[in-house]
């Protein structure tokens, strides 16, 4: 009967990190009508979280700059991951773009074996099978005879990419505490954000007030408060059921899409989609048999 109390918040966490993953194509689409370009909504909302959480972390300096070139990896990793998903999001199909980038664990595996020097197995293969049959049957055109990727698949997949090499990043260094790590990971999107600005969109936005501070909210609120509630589930659940509880993003993103967006998912959509979340689920398994 006490059990029961004690796994219902790190739920609830990981439901609101889901949740607001699924759904924040849709504010950041109101913003970016409003006239708050992509890579300024993330420069503004995350550095607003990233000084929101200046009081409650340490960073130790000879630890950083004994591991300066796998600080750097993570900060600019961490920093593509997230501003390439929202740009995905801003001009892609919502679904696609979220199965698209759910081949993370494809990459994940890829990574671990070179950088983890981690144990390939049939397990493995299995996934890296499903995952990459999955896109390719989601992005084939049978009128071309070849996949025609456009910018926001090509976004997606980068991300999907960058988050891999995150996490394997993450892993490996393991002598900062996850706290400075995720604010090294919010300094990468401000860094990666502002070097992206002058490619994409040089001025200034001429937006309201509102909009401004919608774009504040949505780092306060949206992309802090997330990442502190999935750190707060992932720390007092096991890994697996974490993972899976996270797929209810893919629930969230399709209905939201569907609803609020008139997207349909064509049939070779849902076998490609399933085929990569059967790619997600091994890898799941695997990492909780590890």
């Amino acid at each position: 009967m006490n059990a029961a109390p004690g796994r219902l918040w790190p739920t609830l966490g990981l439901l609101y990190g889901a949740t607001f993953w699924g759904l924040v194509w849709y504010p950041s689409r109101l913003l970016e009508d409003a006239g708050i370009a992509g890579a300024w909504l993330t420069l503004v909302s995350y550095a607003v979280a990233f000084i929101a959480l200046v009081p409650f972390v340490r960073w130790p300096r000879r630890t950083i700059l004994a591991s300066w070139h796998e600080v750097t990896g993570l900060l600019l990793a961490a920093g593509w991951t997230n501003v390439a998903f929202v740009l995905a999001v801003l001009e892609g199909e919502v679904v696609r773009v979220v199965l698209l980038f759910y081949l993370s664990p494809v990459w994940t595996v890829l990574l671990g074996r070179w950088l983890l020097q981690e144990p390939l197995t049939w397990r493995t293969a299995a996934m890296l099978g499903l995952g990459l049959g999955g896109a390719l049957i989601m992005l084939w055109d049978p009128g071309l005879g070849r996949v025609p990727f456009n910018q926001a698949d090509l976004l997606a997949i980068s991300a999907g990419f960058a988050f891999a090499l995150n996490n394997v990043l993450t892993r490996r260094i393991r002598q900062l505490g996850v706290r400075t790590k995720t604010h090294i990971a919010w300094l990468g999107v401000v860094v990666v954000s502002a070097a992206f600005i002058p490619l994409s969109s040089p001025q200034v936005p001429d937006a309201s007030v509102i909009a401004w501070s919608g774009t504040v909210a949505l780092g306060l609120g949206g992309f802090m408060l997330s990442t502190l509630a999935v750190m707060y589930g992932v720390t007092h659940m096991p890994a697996q059921r974490s993972a899976v509880i996270m797929l209810f993003e893919l629930v969230v993103g399709a209905i939201s899409a569907w609803w609020l967006a008139g997207e349909a998912i064509v049939g070779r959509e849902w076998l490609g989609g399933g085929l990569i979340l059967g790619a997600a689920m091994i890898a799941i398994l695997q990492e909780e048999q590890a």
